[in-house]
Parts: structure tokens; C-alpha cells; sequence
């Protein structure tokens, strides 16, 4: 009988301690791979060039993707890598009149810049802080950072005051009202214009853009401000005269679209 006890006695005690021993600790769950860790990868199947940027369609280990990178000439088949992708739904392309799922815009490996030095005076501060043109940060594009520079280069002048500018001479000589007007038989065409200098960017997308103004139309048609860009950098308040071509209905990108704007500029004063 007192052996019985016993017995009954040590599994009683045994099964207490097994109660109360601490609950292994779960497996941690295995992390999902980030996504595009480490850059897009894959072989380019086709490319479309829409300056300022080149398409790519990428082929990778899980299917097929879209990319879009500053312009650059990539051969069909050719092995590439898309940096710090950014990801963009219903992304739609004026130019290409095509609208992608999904498409991620980054630098093609080995396209990273250093640092340049701050704007000319006049100018206003890179929106992209400071970047080579036609160049993205080491990190990559932040998100809202394309916006940032469409935004910075087609927005409204700093600098207005009292715009009266005698009008251009020569054969191809228009004002600023006048090629509003006039864009759709000045597609494509080398004009002059003389104006204002209202508003200056430099270094974005790889241009200078500025905004030029010479007392022709109004501010209610918007056919007062005519949208320049250039490789050559100017001053707000200078009076220049600016012979480009017109394009008209240009789209950069992220939804920021011309219906005209100058381009390939040169100016003298």
C-alpha cells in the first residue's frame, strides 16, 4: 500500500512540473522577401524611347515587368539592373498614349551621380536636392520626388512685375500670345521669341527650364507664360531672345503634360 502511495506521489509531482515548464517559444514565421530586394532583375525583351525616359520590358525570374529609367541606349537581350525601384500603379503616358498596370521607375545599374553644386543665382534650388541633371539620389527616386520636379519646373513665376517687352524680329518672330494661338502650325518648328525671364530651374530632368513672359495675352486664356527649357541656365529678370522649337501636347511623365512649350532653346540678349 505505502509503495502504491509512493508511486502515485512521484507522478503527481512529475506532472506538475511538466504543467508548469514555460511553453516552448513558436518558430518565428519566415519573412517574406522584400519586394525587388536588391533592384529589378532581368533581360530587357523590348524598349520604348519617350524622352526623358526609356521603357523597358523586362523579363526576371518571376515574369514580366515594366521599367522606367532615364533615357539611355539598351540592346534587346541585354542583362540589367533597375535600381531602387519605385513602383507606380496606373501610370499613364500622354506621349505613348498608353496606360501600365504597373511600372517602376528607378537608374539603371551604374547610372548614380555625385553631388553638384547649388543653383546659379536666380535659380531656384534643385528639387531633387541637389543632383547631377538627368540623375537620381544614391537612394533612389523618393516617393513623390518625380512629382517634386514637374512640380518645381511648371509651376507659376516668382518674379512678374511690370512685363513690356518689344516683340522679336525676324521671319519665324512671335510673341508669347501668339504662339498659344499658333501652336498647331508651329508644331515642330524653330521660332524667336523675346520675353521675360519669370521663373528659373535648373537641373531638372537633365534641362534648365524657365518661364517667359513679354505683356502678350492674358492670365485668364493663359496665354501669357510661355514654358521654355534649355541647357543653357538663365536669371529671373533678364529680357532674353529665345529661338526653339514648339512642341505641343508634350508629356514628361507622372501626369504633368504641355500643351505647348519651347525646347532645344538658345538665347542671346
Amino acid at each position: 500500500m505505502r509503495l502504491a502511495l509512493a508511486v502515485l506521489l512521484a507522478l503527481s509531482v512529475t506532472a506538475c512540473k511538466k504543467s508548469n515548464a514555460p511553453t516552448p517559444a513558436a518558430a518565428p514565421a519566415a519573412e517574406a522577401p522584400a519586394a525587388a530586394a536588391g533592384g529589378v532583375r532581368g533581360k530587357v525583351v523590348e524598349r520604348i524611347d519617350a524622352a526623358p525616359y526609356s521603357y523597358l520590358r523586362i523579363a526576371g525570374p518571376a515574369g514580366e515587368i515594366w521599367a522606367a529609367v532615364p533615357q539611355a541606349a539598351i540592346e534587346n537581350g541585354a542583362e540589367v539592373v533597375i535600381e531602387n525601384p519605385m513602383p507606380m500603379d496606373g501610370f499613364e503616358s500622354k506621349t505613348l498614349n498608353r496606360k501600365f498596370e504597373k511600372i517602376y521607375f528607378g537608374t539603371l545599374g551604374g547610372q548614380g551621380g555625385a553631388p553638384q553644386a547649388a543653383a546659379p543665382a536666380g535659380g531656384a534650388a534643385n528639387p531633387m536636392g541637389g543632383m547631377p541633371p538627368g540623375t537620381m539620389p544614391p537612394g533612389g527616386m523618393p516617393p513623390g520626388g518625380m512629382a517634386a520636379q514637374h512640380a518645381a519646373a511648371g509651376a507659376g513665376p516668382t518674379d512678374v512685375g511690370d512685363v513690356k517687352v518689344p516683340k522679336a524680329t525676324g521671319a519665324n518672330a512671335k510673341t508669347v500670345a501668339e504662339i498659344h494661338a499658333q501652336k498647331a502650325q508651329l508644331k515642330e518648328k524653330k521660332i524667336t521669341v523675346r520675353g521675360k525671364v519669370v521663373k528659373s530651374n535648373a537641373g531638372i530632368m537633365g534641362k534648365n527650364w524657365i518661364h517667359v513672359r513679354d505683356g502678350s495675352g492674358t492670365q485668364e486664356k493663359g496665354d501669357n507664360d510661355i514654358t521654355v527649357t534649355s541647357e543653357s541656365a538663365a536669371n529671373v529678370g533678364e529680357v532674353l531672345v529665345i529661338t526653339g522649337v514648339v512642341r505641343v501636347d508634350k508629356d514628361f511623365g507622372a501626369g504633368y503634360a504641355y500643351p505647348v512649350i519651347i525646347e532645344e532653346a538658345v538665347y542671346t540678349k
